[in-house]
C-alpha cells in the first residue's frame, strides 16, 4: 500500500479499493505464502466471482490488483515467477455511459430548490459547479476555497494521481456559488480547519458519498427515469460539449483524462444520438 501511494502516485480511493480486492484474494487462496499461489488459483478466484454475478469490469479491475501485488513482488525480489502474468483480463463489453440530456438537468438543478434555505443553496452551487466543470464527485468534495478563483472564473483541481488540472467554472455556476458562500456556508458554522468549499452539517468536509446519495435523492425529486450515478453529470458535460461543436482535445484537457481513448467513449454517444434522428426522419432509415 505504500508503494502504491508514494511511487505509483495513487489515490487513497483506489488504495483502499485494492486492499479490499488484495483481501479477498488472501481469503480464497487460504492466505498462502505468494510463491505458492499458483496461475490456476488465481484463475479459479476469479471465475468463481464471476460466478457468482460479478460483472466483468468488476473481475477485470480485481485482475489489474492482484498483477500489480505479483509485479511488486517481483521487483522486491520476494519473487522470481509471476503467476498472473499470463492472465488476461476477461472481455469487457464497453456499454455507453448514462448522460442526461439538457432538460433533464435543468430538472436535476432546479430540485435542489425545494430544500431548506442553507441546504437548497449549497446542493445547487455544487450541481451547478460539477456539471459546469465536468468534476468528479471526489473532485468537488476535496475542492477548497482558496482553489476557486471568482473573478477569473476558473478552479484549481486534484484528479486521479494526484494529477492538477485548472478548469474554467460557468456563469450560472458562479453566481450560486456566490450565493452559497453569502447565505449558506457559514449557516452550517463549519469548523476552523475546514478549507473545503461544501461542508455537511457537522461543518467538516462533505463526503463523496453524501454528494452520490443526494444526485441519487435529487433524481429521484425530478422524476428521471434514467439511472443516475455518481459520474452522470460528468458525462452529461462531455457529451454536451461535444454535442455543440467542442474539440476532442479540448474536453480531454478539461476531464483531465490522461489519453485521448479514454474520452472517445463520448464520440460513441454522439454517434448514438446521430444514428437515433437518422432512423427516425431518413425515409429509408
Amino acid at each position: 500500500m505504500d508503494f502504491l501511494l508514494l511511487e505509483r502516485g495513487l489515490s487513497t480511493n483506489t488504495i483502499s479499493a485494492y486492499r479490499r480486492d488484495l483481501k479477498q484474494f488472501a481469503l480464497a487462496v487460504k492466505s498462502k505464502e505468494p510463491s505458492g499461489i499458483s496461475r490456476a488459483e488465481i484463475v479459479d478466484h476469479l471465475m468463481e466471482l464471476r460466478d457468482g454475478g460479478m460483472t466483468a469490469s468488476s473481475v477485470a479491475r480485481k485482475l489489474v490488483a492482484i498483477k500489480v501485488f505479483f509485479r511488486f513482488l517481483l521487483s522486491q525480489n520476494i519473487l522470481r515467477e509471476d503467476p498472473s502474468g499470463a492472465i488476461e483480463s476477461p472481455r469487457l463489453m464497453k456499454g455507453l455511459p448514462d448522460v442526461l440530456d439538457v432538460e433533464e438537468v435543468a430538472r436535476l438543478l432546479h430540485a435542489a430548490d425545494a430544500r431548506d434555505g442553507k441546504k437548497a443553496l449549497r446542493d445547487r452551487a455544487m450541481l451547478e459547479l460539477i456539471y459546469a466543470s465536468g468534476l468528479r464527485v471526489s473532485e468537488a468534495a476535496n475542492l477548497k476555497i482558496s482553489d476557486l478563483n471568482r473573478e477569473a472564473g476558473f478552479l484549481r483541481c486534484l484528479g486521479k494521481g494526484g494529477k492538477e488540472r485548472v478548469v474554467p467554472v460557468g456563469r450560472h455556476a458562479l453566481d450560486w456559488i456566490e450565493k452559497y458562500l453569502s447565505n449558506g456556508r457559514e449557516s452550517f458554522k463549519p469548523k476552523a480547519e475546514t478549507k473545503q468549499l461544501f461542508v455537511n452539517r457537522f461543518g467538516r468536509p462533505i463526503s463523496r458519498q453524501a454528494i452520490w446519495m443526494m444526485i441519487k435523492y435529487y433524481a429521484k425529486t425530478a422524476r428521471i427515469r434514467k439511472e443516475v450515478k455518481p459520474h452522470t453529470l460528468r458525462h452529461s458535460f462531455a457529451t454536451h460539449l461535444l454535442e455543440a461543436g467542442a474539440d476532442l482535445r479540448v474536453v480531454q484537457e478539461l476531464l483531465g483524462h490522461a489519453s485521448i481513448a479514454t474520452t472517445q467513449i463520448y464520440t460513441h454517444v454522439d454517434r448514438a444520438r446521430l444514428k437515433s434522428i437518422h432512423s427516425q426522419f431518413h425515409p429509408r432509415a
